[in-house]
């Protein structure tokens, strides 16, 4: 048996399914395409797939994969995308296939493009107000745990915090701590920038790669 690594993008309408419902969809999608993916054992067999970061509900995923283990080692990656494709619906596309070389417990940032508007300020003035909510010396949140609420600084996780102001809108690249011991989520970046500014945004957010601690690609 092979271990790969199924490289999809996430988009379209299909950025609104929970990662619970990608989950059914890709296991169905597995199912009538017959590819010899290996099965769970047991009384309900069903096709064995892991994703080693899930998307949060409304981010498109540039460069989003899913794990499984091949029964048969000489099956094509090639028809793997081209039989899965054609099980998927509009907004799942699979790319590429690979062999994986690092495992998820080793995923230590993600890398994001924001696309920020605002109705009542003008896209100069949110850039403003975004170079002063980064230059700040701590970025506090109210963050929930199962033990209760806890103010915590997430300016540490932020690693890049590129600002790009554009006719209409601002667009802001970040890349920030992800995984399972500290992952920041880029809507707690703009929830505390709302409660910083009293502006309200609309942010369009794409997850356009995965990285190790040392900053090489997740793959």
């Amino acid at each position: 048996m092979k271990n790969v690594r199924i490289w999809f993008k996430k988009d379209c309408e299909c950025r609104y399914i929970s990662h619970l419902d990608l989950n059914r969809c890709m296991l169905r999608a597995l199912h009538k395409s017959k590819i010899p993916v290996w099965h769970t054992e047991g009384f309900n067999p069903h096709p064995f797939a892991t994703f080693p970061l899930p998307l949060s509900l409304g981010f498109r995923g540039e460069n989003e994969c899913m794990d499984v283990r091949l029964e048969d080692d000489d099956y094509s990656f090639e028809e793997i995308i081209i039989n899965l494709n054609q099980c998927l619906p509009r907004g799942i596309r699979a790319f590429s296939v690979t062999e994986p070389l690092m495992k998820a417990g080793r995923i230590a940032y993600a890398d994001f493009t924001a696309v920020i508007e605002s109705e009542n300020a003008s896209s100069t003035i949110l850039a403003e107000k975004l170079r002063e909510f980064y230059s700040q010396d701590k970025i506090e949140i109210e963050k929930r745990t199962k033990k209760g609420s806890k103010v915590i600084d997430i300016k540490p996780s932020v690693k890049k915090f590129e600002i790009n102001e554009k006719f209409e809108f601002v667009q802001l690249n970040l890349i920030l701590s992800a995984g399972s011991t500290d992952n920041v989520n880029p809507n707690l970046l703009f929830s505390a920038f709302e409660a910083f500014s009293g502006i309200s945004v609309d942010a369009e957010i794409t997850r356009n790669d995965l990285y190790n601690s040392d900053m090489e690609l997740f793959r």
